[in-house]
Parts: structure tokens; C-alpha cells; sequence
């Protein structure tokens, strides 16, 4: 099964979200993430991976635009934003909403915001584990 995780920066939820389903689910499902605004990969984002033994520092963030045209069983918004900015995919996609906080908006010390991408990483984890579903 082909699953995109969609958020707006592809920055840190979303790039948690592929990586912890590639690495939870096996090869159970071909996963991708993209933004509806790219940005970069958070730093803080591959610091709290590697915390699981999880690398993600070859992701890069990607337009969804990237993905145009392709089929995909399952699309996951993990943000507001990207749920109503998310492009229509062909019939038999199934989109999924959950929002979860952006820790890539925390203005705070380094401890702080990385706390707070743990706590992110364990909820977006929770979640994963109960795909599909």
C-alpha cells in the first residue's frame, strides 16, 4: 500500500510520520511525505529520530506537487493547514485527518523545543500504530 503524509512544511511532522511508519511497519507500506509549503528538515526533528535509532537525515521536504498524478491508498494530513490546502487524489485514496501540534513553531530554549518534537514524535507514534484504522 502507497501512503503520503501530508503537512505544510514537510519539516517535522510529517517527516516523524514517514519515518516512524517505515521503520514501524515494515514493508507493509511504500511511504512519502511532502508539504503545501516545503521548508527544510528540521534539525531537531533528526535529532529526536536518532533518539529511536531511526536516521532520517537523507529526507529532504518536497511539494506535494511532486506526487501529482500518482495513486496512493492512503493520504494522511497531520495538519490544519494541509487538510484545506490538500489536493484531490484519483478515487479509491483514502484521506485521513489528525492534527497534531507544530513543534517547528515553538520559540523557546533548545531543551524546550526539544521536548516538545519528543512529545510530538510519541503522539504521531500512537497514532501510526493504530494504521489503518
Amino acid at each position: 500500500m502507497r501512503v503520503l503524509i501530508l503537512c505544510t512544511g514537510n519539516s517535522a511532522r510529517s517527516q516523524m510520520a514517514e519515518g516512524l511508519l517505515c521503520h514501524d511497519a515494515g514493508d507493509r507500506f511504500e511511504v512519502h511525505s511532502a508539504g503545501t509549503k516545503p521548508g527544510h528538515v528540521r534539525p531537531e526533528a533528526i535529532t529526536v529520530m536518532a533518539e529511536l535509532g531511526i536516521d532520517i537525515t537523507r529526507h529532504r521536504s518536497k511539494h506535494v506537487d511532486e506526487f501529482a498524478g500518482q495513486h496512493f491508498d492512503y493520504v494522511l494530513t497531520v495538519c490544519d493547514n494541509a487538510r484545506e490546502a490538500c489536493p484531490v487524489f484519483p478515487a479509491g485514496t483514502r484521506t485521513i485527518h489528525h492534527s497534531f501540534e507544530d513543534p517547528a513553531a515553538l520559540h523557546a530554549s533548545e531543551q524546550e523545543r526539544l521536548a516538545l518534537f519528543r512529545r510530538v514524535r510519541d503522539e504521531i507514534r500512537a497514532y501510526l500504530r493504530t494504521f489503518p484504522g
